[in-house]
């Protein structure tokens, strides 16, 4: 069915260019801090703040199961303009923290609304090969939320118009989702109200280990990407300067978050032949290995720094959609969309305290061990996965490929 991959394209180019809103500000973090004075946690704030909003859109959305009731395009479409609102009053009328720290928390509510009903539709055009194109889906997020990365390191563009540029992109996200984007034919049921429902994902056993696994993944996932950036500026200038392979530490950090899209396409291709507990498992103890690893490169050779950065990129996201995709596979067909959000919204309320944690580890031990604390989630989350291989429910994941 030719018509499901030109949906999965359509998607996907809408979710890269929506997604550069969220780092959009932690892009910048150098400026602001000199023009605002900004601390350690005003720092980690501004990028809390979005996944606070993100917290609380994707809970009230679980919790009316907007996904389900309402049509996960409008939801998605509605969403990303809010959020180019919310970016671009940021970038043309704000000139302190606090203005800031609520309009980064709106960014988060509008991404709630962007990125999980995104996977909704992409299940409804497909159910074999449906790990791959979330693997796609996911691959898009992950190259858009480090392009503003990308923007800042080509460019001297000032903090303002480097956040005007990423509200750009997420306009024409807009634009792909009101003209190209809707609903395959394999559409799930129509549900009623009940919040009951958000608790699925805990009631039931698998349910509750695949979304276990999850949030080991989260734990680690988005301080890597938020702190990343961080750690190549100062291991270079502990070093004395020079850069990465030919690069400045904004590109090099763009590099390696975007290797993800690579991880997350050949992650989908693995689980849907092999299995989607055997992909996880796999990813989490490598990306977990990187986490631990890392460190010890700080302020030596900028090419192995990079290497590790670049294998931690693409390890640490290409068992995201696959979470996602066993989700789909385990929930009742009529509540997938809140079992998702459910799944997304406790998974980022755990990216708080990671991201929270790292500055005051960097201060404390330094930047050679601060990483290693991330490397406790994906480790359990290993063993929550092989918990779930061995349940007679596995089955139901990849067409029995467990």
């Amino acid at each position: 069915m030719a018509g499901r991959w030109r949906a999965l394209a359509a998607l996907s180019l809408a979710e890269l260019f929506a997604l550069s809103l969220w780092f959009s500000a932690s892009a910048v973090l150098p400026a602001l801090s000199r023009e605002w004075s900004l601390g350690a946690s005003g720092r980690a704030g501004l990028t809390i703040a979005v996944q606070l909003g993100f917290i609380v859109g994707t809970l009230a959305s679980a919790l009316g199961n907007l996904p389900d009731v309402w049509s996960p395009r409008l939801l998605m479409l509605g969403s990303i303009v809010a959020g180019v609102v919310a970016n671009t009053t940021l970038a043309l009328t704000v000139d302190g923290l606090g203005p800031a720290l609520t309009l980064r928390f709106v960014t988060g509510l509008a991404m709630a609304g962007a990125y999980p009903p995104a996977m909704k539709i992409i299940a409804t055009w497909f159910r074999e090969r449906r790990g791959l194109a979330i693997g796609v889906l996911i691959g898009a997020l992950t190259v858009g939320s480090a392009i503003p990365h990308f923007i800042r390191g080509v460019t001297d563009l000032p903090w303002r118009q480097t956040l005007l540029a990423a509200s750009g992109l997420a306009t024409i996200a807009a634009l792909i989702v009101w003209l190209g984007v809707s609903e395959g034919p394999y559409r799930f049921p129509p549900a009623r109200f009940d919040v009951r429902m958000a608790a699925t994902v805990f009631r039931e056993r698998p349910l509750r280990l695949a979304c276990f696994g999850y949030f080991g993944h989260m734990w680690e996932l988005y301080a890597m990407w938020a702190w990343l950036g961080v750690f190549f500026a100062e291991s270079l200038a502990t070093r004395g300067g020079a850069g990465y392979a030919g690069l400045n530490a904004s590109l090099a950090t763009f590099v390696a978050m975007a290797a993800g899209a690579a991880g997350c396409y050949a992650g989908g291709i693995v689980s849907d032949r092999w299995g989607r507990t055997t992909l996880t498992m796999a990813a989490m103890a490598l990306s977990g290995l990187c986490a631990l690893l890392i460190g010890l490169t700080f302020g030596g050779p900028p090419w192995l720094t990079l290497l590790v950065g670049v294998v931690w990129g693409v390890t640490v996201i290409a068992d995201s959609a696959q979470f996602s995709t066993a989700v789909t596979e385990l929930s009742p067909p009529a509540y997938v969309g809140t079992a998702l959000t459910t799944q997304t919204s406790v998974g980022f309320a755990l990216t708080m305290v990671s991201i929270w944690l790292i500055p005051p580890l960097a201060d404390l031990v330094g930047w050679r061990w601060a990483f290693a604390a991330l490397a406790a989630g994906p480790f359990l989350g290993v063993v929550a996965m092989a918990r779930l291989r061995a349940l007679p429910d596995a089955l139901k994941l990849a067409s029995g490929r467990r």
